[in-house]
């Protein structure tokens, strides 16, 4: 269960993270305003709250597991919301940082 919740934080984090990088980009870059740019401020600050709340209490290896999510997720968003079309390394590479993600938050420890 609780691999589960933690995997749920996961995305509602992500969601968050990348929406907001994604807003801020929108309201500076694109030029779509200070609201778009607000938005993503605040969405930023939604993502760190709602890290706070996985079972895990090492900031480190919680920081460095979203690292994963955010490539993997990142290309997702950027497909969905940009036309953004991966190629295989783009792949590969966000493959590669989920396997670490769950090698560093899911891998029994000793301590």
């Amino acid at each position: 269960m609780l691999v589960a919740r933690s995997a749920a934080l996961f995305v509602v984090a992500a969601l968050f993270e990348i929406g907001g990088a994604w807003l801020v980009w929108q309201g500076v870059r694109e030029h779509r305003g200070w609201m778009w740019t607000t938005g993503g401020i605040l969405a930023l600050g939604a993502y760190g709250f709602v890290a706070t709340f996985q079972p895990d209490a090492h900031f480190g290896r919680i920081l460095a597991a979203y690292g994963g999510i955010f490539v993997a997720g990142s290309i997702l968003w950027g497909m969905a919301a940009d036309g953004y079309r991966p190629d295989r390394w783009d792949i590969t590479g966000a493959l590669i940082c989920l396997a670490g993600m769950a090698v560093i938050m899911y891998v029994p420890r000793g301590d």
